[in-house]
């Protein structure tokens, strides 16, 4: 198994606190006992890890989910001399897990978690935001996580999910991004314009529209890319016109929506008007 560790930096917002992505896969690795400031939240993916954590020894697997509080002295290495690991681990500042919790940080009592349905969840959003570490979809889906772990793993208290005005909460955050394709502005900054955690303004456009507002954006580049392939653009010019990071980005959300290649669109429409 070839050792390799990569980091990814994703920001809640401009001015927001970051969150770091490591993709790693080791053969032979051992950490030195080490803390961290923030909350680690590992997806083991491949192999097996032993984790030294709290005077007594984690074994994880695949699809099993860790979670190592702030400050608390840990190693990780391989759990045999011949098999190797690999684990998605994503590092978040403590206030994001206290967002829409009553009476502040949460605690996990026990560090290994049995959620195959979290951890499949942690491990997709992982893979797709360290390719594409979009804002918007970034401030989306790793609060909306944090929060799900939180509310079905930790000692913490929820606040309600009923957000009073939710459907006008959501259509005037849905035109917001409509209006501002290109450079959608932060959920922070448009919880705040609201009066609204991030936590609460989350809740309040997924219940309403049935998705969270990074997914709804994309859907709706994708409407625009549409369109402006069938003029007969290239899909390399289309994407930053709609606000994708790059034909890559667009790529993989029409494949998503539409269920086919930008290309293969373009080329399909414009062959109909031969």
């Amino acid at each position: 198994m070839a050792e390799q560790a990569r980091w990814t930096r994703a920001r809640l917002g401009p001015c927001g606190p970051h969150l770091d992505l490591l993709t790693a896969r080791f053969d032979k690795h051992v950490y030195a006992p080490h803390a961290h400031e923030e909350f680690t939240v590992g997806v083991c993916v491949g192999g097996s890890e032993v984790i030294d954590y709290r005077g007594g020894r984690i074994r994880t697997g695949p699809a099993s989910l860790v979670v190592l509080a702030p400050g608390e002295v840990h190693t990780g290495g391989p759990a045999t001399a011949t098999d190797g690991y690999a684990y998605r681990a994503l590092y978040a500042d403590p206030a994001l897990l206290g967002d829409g919790v009553r009476g502040g940080q949460p605690h996990f009592r026990e560090p290994l978690i049995d959620d195959p349905e979290l951890a499949a969840a942690f491990r997709s959003a992982h893979t797709d935001l360290a390719r594409h570490p979009d804002p918007l979809e970034v401030e989306s889906r790793l609060p909306w996580l944090l929060a799900a772990l939180v509310s079905r793993h930790s000692t913490a208290t929820i606040a309600p999910d009923r957000i009073a005005g939710a459907h006008g909460i959501a259509l005037s955050v849905r035109d917001r991004l409509a209006d501002d394709l290109t450079t959608p502005p932060s959920l922070a900054a448009l919880a705040a314009d609201l009066g609204l955690s991030r936590y609460q303004l989350l809740r309040a456009f997924r219940t309403t529209m049935g998705l969270p507002p990074y997914a709804w954006l994309a859907q709706y580049r994708v409407t625009r890319a549409r369109a402006l392939l069938e003029a007969g653009l290239r899909p390399a010019e289309v994407a930053p016109l709609v606000g994708f990071a790059d034909q890559a980005h667009l790529t993989r959300w029409f494949r998503r929506v539409l269920g086919v290649t930008p290309a293969a669109y373009r080329n399909s429409v414009q062959d109909t008007w031969r």
